[in-house]
């Protein structure tokens, strides 16, 4: 079965009140009932309450990237509205907040709906930058952000 292709918008946020913005994106975007990955309460209890074992941090390992040594990881999550939802800690220690829309048509209407999409996530995160491409992977450093192999929509500066 193939899976019809996903347009993905990421905003980076450098917010000194992580917790906070972290909080805000989960409670607003994330299908906390039924959040698809299990690492999900690890990750809450390390970013958000402060509340961490060694046992979630061993869990949260598991998300880094196997092709090089990094700190930086991404969490995909179920989406209340949207296609799905993802959570990045860069190598930086900022966030990257995404939102993937549907887009089975390669609509340019998907493309416009995103860029809307990034404007409100960036006003609603006092976000600096974000990005949006067709089956984008979120970036995990500055570089990442910076490459426009597959990025579609560009806006802000880092």
């Amino acid at each position: 079965m193939r899976v019809p292709p996903v347009l993905d918008v990421y905003v980076w946020v450098e917010d000194a009140d992580r917790a906070d913005a972290l909080s805000h994106f989960i409670e607003r975007y994330v299908d906390t009932e039924n959040p698809g990955d299990p690492r999900f309460g690890a990750f809450c209890r390390v970013f958000v309450t402060g509340e961490r074992t060694a046992q979630d941090l061993a869990a949260l390992e598991e998300l880094q990237r196997g092709d090089r040594a990094t700190t930086a990881f991404s969490l995909y999550l179920r989406a209340r509205t949207h296609h799905e939802a993802i959570i990045t800690v860069t190598e930086e220690d900022a966030l990257v907040l995404g939102l993937g829309l549907d887009d089975p048509s390669n609509s340019p209407e998907t493309l416009r709906s995103a860029s809307l999409l990034m404007n409100t996530l960036r006003e609603e995160f006092t976000a600096l930058a974000g990005v949006a491409g067709v089956e984008l992977p979120p970036p995990q450093t500055r570089a990442e952000w910076r490459e426009d192999g597959l990025v579609q929509l560009r806006e802000g500066r880092l």
